[in-house]
């Protein structure tokens, strides 16, 4: 039963991603069942910029899907609400009317929410379900109150109209609907500070849940951040673009500064997850500026970059989640300091988690490096912009970029090394064990993408190019080079990722040319790893995750504001003598600290004197009911 589930999500993923390839070459098509729910049918409608999002899930789907056969039968018992997921996220895209994208919004919702709580014995779960629905929740109230004043205001409540209607609309009008309809979408693409949901119920699901969660189901949030700032409100006023940009800038660089000294490995993906959606909406705020001071061109080079590094986010992100899987399936543990000494364990699962932890960290020749670069390069047409005050946000934009680069690196080093080499620190990695052969399948395909997608930009970017081309109403970009090379903003960079390869891979042979060539000796000697004086090393010697997080603690440890909690046991017999250490140095999250924990007190004080007015009193009620007719006489 379970393979058959997953068999068939996954033929709904290659569905799925046939009919979206079918729309980004220009396919159009639209389904209409106006007696199945109320309020102007069933609606679904197929377009370029929706083609994309649906051959998106189809691709993430397939792999996750496969990933689940070979899974533990604990994460697989959620067969149902997970084949829902998968359904109402391919329908997202396609809805064409209020009613058509609510249901999906909400089956998508729902359904993930159960994938949350496949643990329900866990306390851990629980809270993350339970924070996960307030916080999807409160972001579908504002998504429905910006799609009925705007479905009021135009007189209609299909999408289409909205495009004809709305741009004739009054400023504040627009206003209001594109700051209800943006903090819909941006709560559920965990843009800071509405990510709170995120890190707790991306490692609360199963791995190959998680892996769709973070590969797809926060791009749709995207997905409304582009309708509604390029689409149904036509082009806006510059403060949307900044808006934009600054929430991608604040993302990126807290959601790995968060990474950075996380130590549950699955949480550590989750805030790399807030990380590159800021870089997506980094090109997408520069995309929405440039189209409102008429720059076409830099406009398509913005939007052709963040679809580039969403496409490229699913595959490398669903690859990292499908491997830290493997790592919880073989050891029973997120924990990194509870891990290492995989790589001779699991050598499949490590080559994968490798390439998946390269293509994030941006470096060359995979995908993840692409779509930076083109990101950089949409940034730095801000030449065209003459506004002072336009500028310095750009300047905010390659900053926090070039930042997060940086830490990203860093942190996928600590990701990997201390999961992956020295010594195993606990019996359970001692014990662990090589992924099922679905597992690895899955994991192979998404690593393949990887390199496919970082060597392939000329086959890539123009496609990319005509799906912005027809949200942004502009010719499809001519060229971008010949097969090997990249050129974009006419002549202004260029980039051949395969050039690159071929001279990695020949700096790699130089040594196996040169040693035969100087007739350098070929003898091996083997010998201990030097030990600090000690015989036999153990895993107490090695290096830790906290130990790897330390420094960067220290240097912004006005963001991190540290706990510091020392605990020493003394011998008996003699103070002296120590005989067990305890250090901690948790991080607190200044979100918590800083807005959730105060409007959540505040709740608490409102519900507390409203629950003073509820005091039993028969002739206090009658009161309450006197004052309310006495209210409403004086207002009529």
């Amino acid at each position: 039963m379970d393979r058959l589930a997953y068999g068939l999500a996954a033929l709904v993923g290659i569905a799925a991603t046939a009919l979206g390839g079918y729309g980004m070459i220009g396919g159009v098509g639209t389904l209409r069942l106006a007696w199945l729910v109320p309020l102007n049918g069933l609606e679904l409608t197929l377009d370029p910029l929706g083609g994309f999002f649906l051959a998106l899930i189809g691709f993430a789907a397939v792999p996750a899907s496969i990933y689940a056969m070979g899974s533990s039968p604990g994460e697989r018992r959620d067969r149902f609400a997970y084949l829902v997921f998968v359904l109402s996220m391919c329908l997202v895209p396609l809805a064409a009317n209020t009613m058509t994208f609510a249901i999906t919004w909400e089956l998508m919702s729902l359904a993930s929410y159960f994938l949350v709580l496949h643990n329900r014995e866990s306390k851990a779960s629980i809270y993350a379900g339970w924070v996960y629905a307030v916080m999807t929740h409160a972001g579908l109230a504002c998504l429905l109150a910006g799609m009925l004043l705007l479905g009021a205001w135009t007189g209609s409540p299909r999408f289409e109209d909205w495009r004809a209607a709305a741009p004739a609309l009054s400023g504040a009008a627009r206003n209001a609907v594109f700051v209800l309809l943006g903090l819909g979408f941006a709560g559920k693409a965990g843009v800071i500070p509405l990510h709170v949901w995120l890190p707790l119920a991306h490692p609360a699901a199963p791995s190959h849940v998680s892996a769709l969660m973070s590969a797809v189901m926060i791009k749709l949030g995207v997905y409304g951040l582009l309708r509604v700032s390029l689409d149904w409100l036509g082009a806006g006023p510059a403060w949307w673009g900044v808006a934009i940009l600054v929430a991608g800038a604040a993302s990126s660089v807290i959601g790995v500064l968060y990474a950075l000294v996380d130590h549950d490995l699955k949480r550590l993906l989750a805030f790399h997850s807030i990380e590159n959606i800021g870089i997506i909406l980094l090109g997408v705020g520069s995309a929405v500026l440039y189209h409102g001071a008429g720059l076409p061109a830099p406009a398509l080079l913005g939007l052709a970059a963040a679809l580039y590094h969403t496409v490229n986010h699913a595959a490398f992100k669903a690859l990292l989640f499908l491997g830290a899987g493997a790592v919880v399936h073989a050891t029973g543990t997120r924990n990194m300091e509870e891990l290492g000494g995989l790589i001779k364990r699991m050598p499949w699962t490590a080559a994968c988690f490798l390439v998946g932890s390269a293509a994030i960290a941006a470096l060359p020749p995979l995908n993840g490096f692409v779509s930076e670069w083109l990101t950089f390069v949409a940034l730095f047409q801000n030449r065209h912009l003459a506004a002072v005050g336009l500028n310095l946000v750009f300047i905010l934009g390659i900053a926090s970029l070039a930042l997060t680069g940086g830490l990203a690196m860093a942190c996928f080093v600590k990701a990997f090394g201390i999961t992956f080499l020295a010594l195993p620190r606990s019996e359970a990695a001692a014990r662990a064990h090589e992924a099922p052969a679905t597992m690895r399948l899955a994991m192979l395909t998404l690593a393949a993408a990887c390199v496919a997608l970082g060597l392939g930009p000329t086959l890539v970017i123009p496609v990319l190019g005509a799906v912005a081309a027809s949200l942004l109403e502009q010719a499809p970009p001519a060229t971008v080079g010949d097969w090997l090379t990249l050129q974009v903003s006419g002549g202004y960079a260029s980039l051949s990722t395969l050039a690159i390869a071929i001279a990695l891979g020949a700096a790699l042979l130089v040594p196996l040319v040169a040693l035969p060539l100087v007739r350098a000796s070929r003898r091996t000697r083997d010998y201990e790893t030097w030990g600090c004086g000690r015989i036999v090393q153990t895993a107490r010697m090695e290096y830790t995750a906290t130990a790897f997080a330390n420094p960067f603690k220290r240097v912004f440890d006005f963001f991190y504001r540290p706990t510091r909690h020392l605990d020493i046991e003394f011998h008996p017999e003699s103070r002296f003598f120590v005989r067990r250490i305890e250090y901690e140095n948790p991080a607190r999250s200044i979100f918590d600290d800083w807005l959730y924990r105060p409007a959540l007190d505040l709740l608490r004080a409102g519900a507390r004197a409203a629950g003073a007015l509820q005091s039993g009193s028969a002739n206090l009620y009658l009161a309450y009911i006197l004052a309310a007719l006495l209210m409403m006489l004086v207002l009529a």
